[in-house]
Order: structure tokens, then C-alpha cells, then sequence
């Protein structure tokens, strides 16, 4: 009789376990949060004309472009992402003998518009601004950065 209440037991549990294990068809609404506001950054990138490595007057002129527009590029970057810092010093007799600090940025921008780009003396200058609001219909768009609304199982 007691072999009889054991098998009962055990056959309990198993049923509950596979119920619990089922897999249930479900319907996921997804909705998609907005946040309240965007803010709006602005960089500047400037370049010097006569420093281009070239011999042409326009050629140096483009090449200043392009390169005060990817110094703002790098200017909006280090505002979205931040710079990494990494610093190393050596000391010998407690006294450093060197000191060397290296900056970096790594990121991905999306929607910057060029607001202005003009010369100014020796230097060509571009002004760069990025709506954040621009960025999020981007992402929107691009992904599914939504969160559950609502499930319901069949």
C-alpha cells in the first residue's frame, strides 16, 4: 500500500512538471516608448587650408573641407560617447621619467546635418548639429526597440 501512495506521489509531480513545462502559443503587442524630449548638440571642426598636402590651391581648399567636417564628426562623437582616456607612468629613484596620455573615440553617428561650413583666414571651418529627436525616428526605424504591451496565451 505504500509503494501504491509513492507511485501516486510521484506520478502527481511529473504531471505538474509537464504542465508547467508546455509551450504556449502566445500573441505579443508591442509598443514602441517615446522619450519626452531631444536635445540638440553642436560641434565645430576646423582645418588649416595651406597645410594640405597638395600643390593646387581648389585641392587644398576641398581637402579642408573634409577635414573640418570629420574633426566636427569626431567633436559630436566624443559628446554622444565620451573620450577613453588611457594614461601611463614610469618612475625610476621616484622621480617619472615618463608621462604619456592617449585619448580615443569610437562611435557611430547618424543624422548630423552640416549647419555652415566656411573659411576663416588660413582655416576652413564646418559647424555640425545633431537632433536627437532625428537619431530616435533613425533607431525607430532601423530596429525593433519596442517594449511588451500586452500577451496573451491560447
Amino acid at each position: 500500500m505504500n509503494k501504491s501512495y509513492v507511485t501516486l506521489f510521484l506520478s502527481a509531480i511529473l504531471f505538474c512538471l509537464n504542465g508547467c513545462s508546455m509551450v504556449y502559443d502566445k500573441h505579443v503587442q508591442w509598443e514602441t516608448p517615446k522619450p519626452e524630449s531631444f536635445p540638440v548638440l553642436h560641434a565645430i571642426g576646423q582645418a588649416p587650408i595651406s597645410l594640405q598636402k597638395s600643390t593646387h590651391k581648389t585641392q587644398q581648399m576641398l581637402m579642408a573641407i573634409n577635414a573640418s567636417k570629420l574633426a566636427a564628426y569626431a567633436e559630436l562623437a566624443e559628446q554622444v560617447y565620451g573620450q577613453q582616456i588611457d594614461g601611463k607612468t614610469s618612475m625610476s629613484n621616484l622621480l617619472i621619467n615618463n608621462q604619456q596620455l592617449d585619448a580615443s573615440i569610437k562611435g557611430i553617428i547618424r543624422g548630423a546635418k552640416v549647419v555652415k561650413s566656411y573659411p576663416v583666414g588660413d582655416s576652413y571651418t564646418t559647424e555640425l548639429s545633431l537632433d536627437f529627436k532625428d537619431v530616435y525616428e533613425l533607431y525607430i526605424a532601423s530596429t525593433n526597440g519596442k517594449k511588451i504591451k500586452n500577451v496573451q496565451y491560447y
